[in-house]
């Protein structure tokens, strides 16, 4: 914990190393792929470096838990440690990685902040990552011993026994164990990492939710035509092929008590929409549910009639779909045209939402429920991509 003396100085200068913090992360970056390559090619996620996504949301999470540390929140410090260790998890991160990235993101802020890291702004600051690290470290470590794992050992191999294309640019899949044994359980809304081999040696890593049933045998995801993995799943992968996977994560799951849900996606972030309406379905869920769906066309849009034939199995649900590209004949009290608006929607506002998108979806509909009066503490999101963690800091 952070002395006094230490939080003194960690206000003075957080202005100015949250200023510097894209530099920052920038040569972080740099500094650790110069000096471990393999990190690069094998576990970060290279097109979310080469947009700059990644530095971005990594400036985001550590300015987010630093301010935390002066101004106390649970709730937010817990979002965005959650999100974070379950994203950690399903790559197999363990501790000894956390000493690497201190080393490389210290020498980033010396080299950017000079002479202005004294021993005292360097104790307080480095007491603020280990800080951060230890309770991630604590909190994966926890969710490697639920799934029953060694710390890190999170993958296997699994078989493709059936591909579907449920768009013009999407393919779903459905993996089972490669040598017979059960996989592991899931709750609805998790997700796998995928590992693949490319062309050019390296092993690239993304996350992929699950929409099948619990209780089935098998795991089924879906795949967007978009970035290096999902290009290459589009590309070679078929009936009868072996995929390297994770344990199944993720924090996104149905809350326990008998609350209204409501659910709101855009693109493929419908997958985890998906795996949560299907567990209600199965277990007959007589809660009211409220899905809310955008996306830019109707012909494109992945498990359209899956997505409403869900819905009318709920005995209490209702669908809204939004459409950038809507032709007229198709607009309707439920089918509009643009994106998505909560301007005419009626929904209890005691109800969990579950926000599924990219960032720029989930910050724009995260604004609209709390002003339609929704506490943030029923808010729960899912995205894809890290632009997630700046999401959550600023929820």
């Amino acid at each position: 914990m952070l002395s006094d003396s230490q939080r003194s100085t960690l206000a003075a200068t957080l202005p100015a190393v949250q200023d510097a913090l894209g530099e920052i992360t920038t040569r972080f970056y740099q500094g650790l792929f110069t000096a471990h390559p393999q990190l690069r090619e094998d576990l970060f996620n290279r097109t979310h470096q080469q947009t700059g996504e990644q530095p971005q949301a990594l400036a985001g999470s550590v300015a987010a838990f630093a301010r935390l540390q002066l101004e106390p929140d649970v709730r937010r410090q817990r979002f965005i440690l959650d999100r974070i260790a379950h994203k950690h998890a399903s790559l197999g991160v363990t501790r000894e990685q956390y000493s690497v990235v201190h080393e490389h993101l210290f020498a980033a802020i010396v080299a950017v902040l000079g002479d202005a890291v004294t021993p005292a702004v360097a104790d307080a600051w480095d007491q603020v990552y280990w800080d951060m690290a230890d309770l991630l470290i604590t909190t994966e470590t926890g969710l490697y011993e639920a799934a029953g794992v060694t710390p890190g050992q999170v993958w296997r191999d699994v078989r493709v026994t059936e591909r579907l294309q449920v768009s013009p640019d999407t393919v779903a899949l459905t993996l089972t164990s490669s040598d017979g044994s059960a996989l592991p359980a899931f709750s609805p809304g998790q997700y796998i990492s995928v590992q693949v081999p490319l062309a050019d040696g390296a092993h690239q890593i993304r996350q992929y939710s699950l929409t099948g049933a619990p209780s089935a045998p098998d795991w089924r995801i879906s795949v967007k035509l978009a970035g290096e993995v999902s290009g290459y799943l589009h590309a070679e992968v078929f009936e009868g092929d072996t995929l390297r996977v994770s344990t199944p994560f993720g924090d996104l799951v149905l809350p326990d008590d008998d609350s209204p849900i409501v659910l709101a996606s855009a693109g493929i972030g419908c997958t985890p929409v998906i795996g949560l309406l299907t567990a209600m379905a199965e277990s007959r869920v007589a809660r009211p549910v409220t899905v809310l769906h955008a996306d830019r066309s109707r012909d494109r849009q992945p498990h359209r009639g899956h997505l409403a034939a869900l819905v009318e199995s709920l005995p209490d649900a209702r669908l809204f779909q939004w459409y950038e590209n809507a032709s007229p004949h198709v607009i309707s009290e439920k089918v509009r045209s643009g994106q998505m608006s909560l301007h005419d929607i009626t929904f209890d506002h005691s109800a969990h939402v579950m926000l599924c998108g990219p960032g720029g979806f989930l910050s724009a509909m995260r604004d609209e429920f709390v002003d339609r009066g929704v506490d943030e503490n029923r808010l729960h999101y899912e995205t894809f991509g890290p632009e997630l963690l700046r999401s959550g800091a600023q929820a």
